[in-house]
This record gives C-alpha cells, sequence and structure tokens, in this order.
C-alpha cells in the first residue's frame, strides 16, 4: 500500500502537470477559452459514453494487468503528444482526438486502479485506504499544478507532456510488485450472490457473462446507491465548484484580485488534505452521513454567499473544504465496498457515467443561475436547495420506514392442540 501510495502521488502529479498545460496549449493553439472548455468535455465525453463497458472490462479481466496495461497505454499518448509539440506538429484536431483517447482509456483505467487499492488492504480498512487515496490525491494535484509552471517555464510545454509518460510508466513498473491482501473475487455462480435476494437476481445474466446490464441493474434496486447519486448530483450541480462560484465572488462582490482568489484555492486544497486525513478514520460511512455532510456543507455555502469581507470568508472555505472531502470519502467507500466484488468494476463504470454528466451539466447550469441571481445569490440558492433536497429525503426515507410492530414478551399462550400421530 506505501509503494501504491507513492506511484499514486507521482502518477496525480504527472495528470495535474497534463492537465494544466493542456489549457495553456489550446489557449496557445487557438487563442480561444471555448475551445479550451471544448477539450475538457471532449475528454470526459467516454465517461458518459463508455463509462459501463469500462466497468464491465475490469471485472472480466485480471485487475493487476487491466491496470497496468491502462497505465502504459496513458503514458504511450503522454509521450505522443510530446513529441509532436516537439516536432511543432501538433493542431487542435489532432490535441483533440489524443484528449478523446485519454478519456476513453480512463474509463477502465478508473476503477481499475482504485479496486486495485482495496485489494491491497484488509476489508475493514478500505474505508482507510480510500482516505489516503483523497490524500494523495490532493497532495499530487497541488505538486502537479505547482511543477507544470515551473517546467513549462525551463522545459517548455513538450516538457510537462514528457513528465506524465513518465509518471504513468512508474506506476506501470510498480503493479507487477503489489500483493494484494485478496485476490479480486471471481464473478458469483449461476444461482449465488453476496447479496439478497434483488441482489442475486440483478448479478445472474441470462447467459453467464459479466454484462454491463447487471451493473445498471444493481445499482438501480439498491436505494442506498441512488440515494447517494442524488445527494451527491444535487451536490455536484449547486455546490463545489468553488473554483467558478468563488472565484467570481472574490474577483466581484469582494473587490479581490488574482492573488485573492490563489489564497482561497490555497485554503480550499488544504481543508480537502485535512478532509481526506478524517476521512481515513472512517469505519461505517454511510448515506445519511453523507447527506448529513451535504447538507452542512450547504449552510456553510449559504454563510459564504452572505460573506461581508475576503477575511470572513477564509474562515468558512476551510470547513467547507473539510466537509466536502469527508463526505467524498464516505461516498467513495459506500460505492465500492456497497457491491458483491464480482459487480464492482461495473457499479463503478455506472457511476462513471453519472458523474460525467454532472460534470458536464454543472459548470452551464450554475453559470446560468449567476448571471440571474448573480455571485452571492448563486451561493446562497445553491446551498439551500442542497439542503432541502437532503432534508426532503431524510423525510422520505422515515415515512418509508415500516411502522413497529409490538411484540409480546410474556410466554405464549397457544390454544391446546392433539399430539401428532405418524404418518400411519
Amino acid at each position: 500500500m506505501r509503494w501504491w501510495s507513492v506511484a499514486n502521488f507521482v502518477s496525480n502529479a504527472g495528470t495535474w502537470m497534463q492537465l494544466t498545460v493542456q489549457n495553456l496549449l489550446v489557449l496557445q493553439i487557438t487563442g480561444s477559452a471555448a475551445a479550451t472548455g471544448l477539450s475538457l468535455s471532449v475528454q470526459a465525453a467516454p465517461g458518459l459514453l463508455m463509462g459501463m463497458a469500462g466497468g464491465a472490462a475490469v471485472d472480466r479481466w485480471p485487475r493487476k494487468l487491466t491496470a497496468a496495461v491502462s497505465q502504459a497505454l496513458l503514458g504511450l499518448v503522454a509521450f505522443t503528444t510530446a513529441l509532436l509539440v516537439a516536432f511543432d506538429q501538433l493542431n487542435l484536431g489532432v490535441l483533440m482526438a489524443l484528449a478523446a483517447v485519454t478519456g476513453l482509456v480512463a474509463t477502465v483505467d478508473g476503477p481499475a486502479c482504485a479496486l486495485l487499492g482495496n485489494d491491497l488492504v484488509r476489508t475493514e480498512d478500505v474505508p482507510s485506504a480510500i482516505g489516503v487515496g483523497s490524500l494523495v490525491h490532493n497532495a499530487g494535484r497541488l505538486a502537479g499544478a505547482g511543477l507544470a509552471g515551473l517546467t513549462v517555464a525551463f522545459l517548455g510545454t513538450g516538457a510537462a507532456y514528457a513528465a506524465n509518460g513518465l509518471s504513468f510508466l512508474f506506476v506501470t513498473a510498480v503493479i507487477p510488485f503489489l500483493r494484494p491482501v485478496r485476490d479480486a473475487a471471481p464473478a458469483a455462480p449461476a444461482g449465488r450472490s453476496a447479496g439478497g435476494p434483488a441482489e442475486e437476481a440483478a448479478a445472474r445474466s441470462d447467459d453467464g457473462r459479466m454484462t454491463v446490464r447487471e451493473g445498471l441493474a444493481f445499482f438501480a434496486r439498491r436505494p442506498r446507491l441512488v440515494g447517494l447519486a442524488v445527494v451527491s448530483g444535487v451536490s455536484a450541480v449547486f455546490g463545489r465548484n468553488y473554483g467558478l462560484t468563488l472565484a467570481v465572488l472574490v474577483t466581484g462582490p469582494l473587490a479581490g484580485g488574482a492573488g485573492a482568489f490563489g489564497t482561497v484555492s490555497t485554503v480550499l486544497a488544504a481543508g480537502g488534505i485535512v478532509g481526506a486525513v478524517l476521512g481515513a478514520r472512517l469505519r461505517r460511512p454511510s448515506v445519511r452521513l453523507v447527506g448529513v455532510l451535504a447538507a452542512a456543507g450547504g449552510l456553510l455555502q449559504v454563510a459564504a454567499g452572505l460573506s461581508p469581507s475576503l477575511a470572513v470568508l477564509l474562515v468558512l472555505v476551510l470547513p467547507m473544504a473539510v466537509v466536502e472531502s469527508v463526505s467524498d470519502t464516505a461516498g467513495t467507500t459506500l460505492l465500492q465496498t456497497d457491491p458483491p466484488p464480482h459487480l464492482r468494476g461495473r457499479v463503478l463504470g455506472v457511476w462513471s457515467s453519472i458523474r460525467t454528466v454532472w460534470s458536464l451539466a454543472g459548470p452551464p447550469a450554475l453559470g446560468l443561475l449567476m448571471e440571474l441571481a448573480g455571485a452571492r445569490g448563486a451561493l446562497v440558492l445553491g446551498g439551500l436547495v442542497i439542503t432541502a433536497v437532503v432534508a426532503a429525503g431524510h423525510f422520505a426515507h422515515r415515512r418509508r420506514l415500516p411502522a413497529p410492530v409490538s411484540v409480546p414478551t410474556g410466554p405464549a399462550t397457544l390454544p391446546a392442540r392433539p399430539s401428532l400421530g405418524t404418518a400411519a
């Protein structure tokens, strides 16, 4: 697990270097901010179209081999881009095609690497492993963003892509030496399932193959997963896009500059790291906990929208980031441990498709809300919507619970019956 964490830190730093440089590269080629956003959408689109198929592939193929091959392919794409940049052969069309290939490979790489990390620890330590992964992700993001500027300044744009390619090769080299605590469970035989009757029906296919439909059916029949999707989706659309909402708030109503927003971003990153450490201590996360954290984040967002000064905003930003990070860790733990082992790849594939919808729909919807209500109004209304949805879900869940049935505790008095005779 230590080696895997080091490899993930290196890979995350390289990935954030590439993402940062990719935006700069598109701007250099086109001079258009719209084209920059389009490149990100092109990279995210395969998650919407092929996410479930990628999850099915993870369930079908050996996990270590799948993760190693996907990491090597991502490294190949990064090296190809670096060579094209070095020889001045990269245009917008080629860059978009490479971004689409990266997104396609990521539909397999994401669930494969996530589940491989869980296989390296005991079942009871999976929440801690996910928390460590979140901590590594945030640390890699900070390191990658900083290294991107230094690399471009001293070595050029292509060097950042080459560094990312080397990071993928490092992960590929580490994977064969990992020793899972338990091997990934094979698909359950027909007629057997790790769950109850509903899970058993969802886990059985007509032809015995690992089909995408199984993962979708399991997800749809699990109220806790559906509830998690609703809470996470509302939070993603009406909150959490702090890079957009807080940027407008700081530079607009609070009359700050780029430096002030940089300070806010640093506090957000620090809060994410603190939240990841706290999330690693979770042992029994639940949808209720995710909902409570989402509502708390919504109320903090309302307070942030009403902040009279930058100092007050900075005080609120830290707990906002902590709550978001702990909530993410709890939700990810549920998502990766609730399904039976032979369905986890496909369930993560379903989640990838759902999450892509949020990432594509959230920023435009939030941008429209800011156009209509301003930055303060968007934060306040968004936080109230999140809190209201969580409260409505809580009351709806309580109404669905069966009424308690009183059971007599004294000795039962049954009417006398004749003794049973023999069959004769």
